[in-house]
């Protein structure tokens, strides 16, 4: 989040947004925090970033490298780690 100077020396916070786009009918839109998810694995592998396509309502699931794992968790976004079993 951002943070704004509002009236009378106030802050207000500006939501984080977005740009993503959608593989299967080829959408661009902006989305918030609360529409993405990051699954955080033990490799790159299983390392992913998901959210419903706000066009289609697709379920997408892309790849997620260490700097849009950097960008999505410093914007808000909700984080699953996911643990492999022995």
């Amino acid at each position: 989040m951002s943070t704004i100077a509002g009236p009378f020396g106030l802050s207000t916070v500006a939501p984080v947004l977005f740009k993503a786009a959608c593989p299967e009918c080829r959408a661009r839109f902006e989305l918030s925090a609360g529409a993405l998810r990051l699954a955080i694995g033990a490799s790159a592998k299983t390392t992913f970033y998901s959210f419903t396509c706000p066009e289609c309502e697709a379920m997408v699931r892309k790849p997620a490298g260490e700097r849009i794992v950097e960008l999505l968790t410093g914007g808000g976004v909700r984080t699953l780690r996911l643990h492999s079993t022995p």
